[in-house]
C-alpha cells in the first residue's frame, strides 16, 4: 500500500512515522507549497518523490491513498480532488471548516466506494475504548450526567514551541487563515471524545466562545489573532442526559489533557488522556456507598493509522469515518451559532 502525504508541516511527521512502521505500507511521496519544508521532510523520512502541488502528484498517480495533513480550510478542496482521482483518503481533523462542506466530502467519498477516515487522534487511547465498552455494556446504568474538558497550555508556555514566532501555531489563531480557533482545533476532539466515550450524541448546545487579547493590537505579521481561545458548552444528549464540555489553550500546567466523566444511575466512569498516557477509573457497585474509585485495566488498541490501512485492504471504511466527522462538525457549527444568537441551538 502506497501513501502520499499532502502537507508536510505539523502532524505530518506522525503520519510518516506511523504509516512507515506498518508492514507492507510505504510513504512514496510528499506534497507541499513550501519547497524547503518539503525537501527537509522528505529527506528526514526517506521519501523519494516531491511535488509542489496535489495536481502534480495526481498526474503521477503512483499511490493508493492520500494522508491529508493540510491546514483546515484546505481539507475540502484537496480531498475532493483526491476522491475524484479515485484515491482513498485519511484526513486530519476537522474534515472541513463547516458541516455543509464536510457533508459534501462525506457523500462524495461514500459514492466513490473508496475508504475515507478522519484522524481523531484521541481514539487511540485504550482508556477511551475500554470505558466506552463499559458504558455500552450497561455497567453504570443509564447515563444521567457528563462532564468533559480538553486543556492545553501552549498560549501561556513554550513546552510545544513559541506561538508568537512559529507559523504552525499562528495560523491556528487567525480566522482568515482558516482557523475556527480552539473550538475547531481541540473542540472537535473533545466533542468526539465525549460522544464516543459516552455512546451518546449531542442533541442541543448552548455555547460561549472567548478570544483573549494576547499582544498589543492582536496582529503578528499576516496573522490577525482573532480566533477563539476558549469555549464552554452546556449540552443535552439524545437520551436526555445533560452535561458540560469545555476546552482552552490557556490552561497553565496542562500540556494536553482530555478528561471525560460519565455518571450513570448505577455508577461512574472516568476516562483520561494526558500527554500520551491513558487512565481509566470507575466507581461501581459497593464502592458507590464510600465514593471509592478504582483503576480499571485495559488492553492496547490499534491506532487510527493501522485501522485505515486495514480498512483499505478490506475495502470497507472503519470508524472514525467521514460521516462521523461531519456529524461532529454539526455540533461545532451549532456552538458557533449559539454564541452569536445567545440561545440554545438544536443539532439537526
Amino acid at each position: 500500500m502506497r501513501i502520499l502525504i499532502l502537507g508536510t508541516g505539523g502532524m505530518a511527521r506522525q503520519h510518516a512515522e506511523n504509516f512507515s512502521a506498518i508492514d507492507g505500507v510505504s510513504v512514496v511521496g510528499g506534497v507541499d507549497v513550501v519547497p524547503d519544508r518539503l525537501a527537509a521532510f522528505c529527506a528526514q523520512h526517506n521519501i523519494a518523490r516531491q511535488f509542489a502541488s496535489l495536481e502534480d502528484a495526481l498526474k503521477w498517480g503512483e499511490f493508493d491513498a492520500v494522508a491529508n495533513v493540510t491546514p483546515d480550510r484546505i481539507h475540502h478542496p484537496t480531498t475532493m480532488q483526491a476522491i475524484a482521482a479515485g484515491k482513498h483518503v485519511f484526513c486530519e481533523k476537522p474534515l472541513a471548516t463547516d458541516a455543509s462542506l464536510a457533508m459534501e466530502m462525506t457523500e462524495a467519498m461514500e459514492k466513490s466506494g473508496k475508504v475515507g477516515m478522519v484522524n481523531f487522534t484521541y481514539r487511540n487511547s485504550p482508556a477511551l475504548q475500554k470505558g466506552r465498552q463499559m458504558v455500552l455494556a450497561g455497567e453504570i446504568g443509564a447515563v444521567r450526567h457528563i462532564e468533559a474538558s480538553h486543556l492545553q497550555s501552549w498560549l501561556v508556555g513554550k513546552a510545544w514551541g513559541d506561538w508568537k514566532t512559529e507559523s504552525k501555531w499562528l495560523w491556528r489563531l487567525s480566522r482568515k487563515h482558516g482557523s475556527n480557533g480552539a473550538l475547531g482545533d481541540i473542540g472537535i476532539h473533545i466533542v468526539d471524545f465525549t460522544s464516543y466515550g459516552s455512546g451518546l450524541d449531542v442533541a442541543h448546545v448552548f455555547a460561549r466562545l472567548k478570544t483573549f487579547d494576547k499582544i498589543e493590537g492582536n496582529v503578528i505579521g499576516e496573522y490577525d489573532l482573532d480566533a477563539n481561545d476558549s469555549f464552554t458548552m452546556n449540552v443535552d444528549f439524545t437520551n436526555g442526559a445533560v452535561g458540560t464540555i469545555q476546552a482552552t489553550r490557556t490552561a497553565a500546567g496542562q500540556l494536553d489533557q482530555l478528561r471525560l466523566r460519565v455518571y450513570g444511575e448505577k455508577g461512574s466512569i472516568e476516562m483520561i488522556y494526558d500527554t500520551g498516557r491513558s487512565y481509566l477509573r470507575a466507581c461501581l457497585g459497593r464502592d458507590l456507598d464510600t465514593a471509592n474509585w478504582r483503576d480499571i485495566p485495559y488492553d492496547p488498541v490499534d491506532t487510527n493509522y493501522k485501522r485505515f490501512v486495514a480498512a483499505v485492504r478490506a475495502g470497507k471504511t472503519q470508524e472514525p469515518s467521514f460521516r462521523r466527522a461531519a456529524d461532529i462538525q454539526k455540533v461545532l457549527d451549532k456552538a458557533m451559532a449559539s454564541d452569536q444568537s445567545r440561545r440554545d441551538e438544536a443539532v439537526g
